[in-house]
């Protein structure tokens, strides 16, 4: 029997465990705030074609999440035979160095494909980092709760992970605020990289007062350690049903919800309905912190009702809302815009209307009309038709060049410039996005004790790892990537969405069928 851990003793494990989450997911999740502005795409890669800058740039971004599984395999078993403290501080120390390299990476003006090259070696580490650092978190504090109360403690895990985007968010802003504009855009987008090595000594300084997991301390002293957790993860029995499920009906529904409600609504703001950045950016950070408490209510209130329910309904109340969600804030966001696509609907059409958003060079002429207006972020559908014709309010536009198609949106109510919403449409972006954090608390928030629950402990760090992160790696880190590929394609800047509503669809046919529920407290020390 282990003795339970003291109040003070379990503050600490949260407190540490949480800032630790907190900096790491911020060294992850600056790279999307970046990218969501443009500057990494502007900076590391090729000039010449603003879509394939912003498509390439989300690619990076998706590179590091691809490698959240091999770090959760890598990790997973260092921490299921070395122990969850040491492999937690080895991970964060991987991340803080990796992310501070990134800023010390010269521009492509300067080297070359070299810097694109560097971004990707250095998002590959921060992948292999983040893929053993969650897992190590959520189950050590897991492991220090009391019966009942693993999926409050957990919550605070899961409220972390939003805590690092927040945390990007207001260092970019704070820096931008302190620094002229022509310094940000040449060098002081740089500083949020540098800054996560001071995030690393903090972490380090903390994680170092923490005692190893009783649960694991019990294992060692009664010979129980698995002699290969990542083999048992696949051999032990019944673990595959419930890997399975962790991963198509856990991992990859929660995570794709949850980056559709901050980095898709991010980039929907300053790209699509041409927020201004600044305005974007506060408007997403309020938005978060207003929808922290979600996160933590959910994770308490597992520990009542089960894990299940919560995440089934959540699923269910995402497949209603997500696109009246996004209807309203586009509305909201930018009303000109909004009316100006209802009454004067952009309709290119021609014999075949080949777009490629990669290309720097379209193939005929109705490609380049559809570039155009995808890097304009103007909504468009194609139709088919002898020759090429662009339509805007039902009238055919004579002069098809860039300045002429410029002058043809503005007459038709077209306002391309950045705006500032009106305070009383930014209450309803704030409203709709803490609806959005309200669908991502549902299902996040009780999912750490949930996973931590799933798994026996003498394989847990490994099989709870290994398919979160193939869930959230594939399913979710590709999703800022495909959805505005979906949309670069289509001209429909809903069209995105259909990827996040896929993908939870198949989450709740999984989660329904295969997830038993878990009984809270299993995965705390005896």
């Amino acid at each position: 029997m282990t003795s339970e851990p003291s109040v003070k003793d379990i503050r600490l494990v949260i407190t540490a465990s949480s800032l630790g989450t907190v900096f790491e997911w911020y060294d992850f999740f600056i790279y999307g705030t970046l990218a969501a502005s443009g500057i990494i795409g502007r900076t590391f890669f090729p000039a010449g074609n603003e879509t394939m800058q912003t498509l390439l740039a989300w690619a990076g971004f998706a590179v590091g999440f691809g490698f959240r599984p091999l770090g959760a395999v890598l990790f997973g078993y260092l921490g299921d035979k070395l122990g969850r403290k040491y492999t937690f501080l080895v991970t964060i120390t991987l991340m803080g160095i990796a992310t501070a390299g990134v800023g010390l990476i010269p521009s492509f003006e300067a080297i070359g494909f070299a810097a694109p090259i560097m971004v990707i070696g250095l998002r590959i580490l921060q992948g292999l980092a983040l893929g053993g650092e969650y897992g190590g978190a959520a189950i050590y504090v897991a492991e220090h709760s009391p019966k009942g109360k693993s999926g409050y403690y957990t919550s605070f895990i899961q409220a972390s992970v939003v805590g690092g985007f927040i945390l990007s968010l207001v260092v970019v802003l704070a820096t931008k605020w302190a620094l002229p504009a022509a310094l940000w855009e040449s060098w002081g987008w740089r500083f949020p990289f540098l800054f996560s090595l001071l995030l690393l000594a903090v972490s380090l300084w903390m994680r170092l007062k923490l005692s190893e997991s009783p649960v694991f301390k019990k294992m060692k002293a009664e010979g129980e350690m698995a002699k290969n957790p990542f083999v048992e993860s696949f051999t032990y029995p019944g673990n595959l049903k419930r890997l399975f499920v962790a991963l198509f009906g856990i991992a990859a529904g929660l995570t794709v919800i949850w980056y559709t409600a901050m980095f898709s609504v991010l980039s929907f703001l300053q790209t699509t309905m041409r927020v201004q950045e600044t305005a974007a950016q506060l408007i997403i950070g309020v938005g978060c912190i207003m929808g922290l408490f979600w996160f933590i209510l959910f994770g308490k209130l597992s520990d009542r009702v089960g894990r299940k329910k919560p995440i089934v309904v959540g699923y269910v109340l995402t497949l209603i809302l997500l696109f009246p969600v996004f209807w309203a804030i586009g509305s909201a966001a930018n009303p000109d815009l909004a009316l100006a696509a209802k009454r004067a609907p952009v309709i290119v059409s021609g014999p075949v209307c080949a777009y490629s958003p990669f290309a720097t060079k379209q193939t005929d002429q109705c490609g380049i009309l559809l570039d155009y207006f995808s890097k304009k972020g103007v909504q468009y559908t194609k139709a088919h038709s002898p020759v090429t014709v662009v339509m805007i309010g039902g009238l055919p536009i004579a002069d098809t060049t860039p300045a002429g198609l410029d002058m043809a949106l503005a007459k038709a109510g077209y306002n391309l410039d950045k705006v500032v919403p009106a305070p009383l449409n930014i209450a309803v972006i704030l409203f709709a996005i803490l609806v959005l954090g309200a669908l991502s608390g549902v299902t996040y928030g009780p999912v750490a004790a949930l996973l931590s629950e799933m798994f026996p402990p003498r394989i847990r760090y490994s099989s709870m790892s290994i398919p979160y992160h193939l869930g959230t790696g594939y399913f979710g880190g590709f999703l800022p990537f495909i959805s505005q590929y979906i949309v670069a394609k289509t001209g429909d800047p809903y069209a995105g969405l259909w990827y996040t509503m896929a993908v939870v669809a198949m989450a709740l046919a999984v989660t329904v069928w295969g997830l038993s529920e878990t009984r809270p407290g299993m995965a705390s020390a005896d």
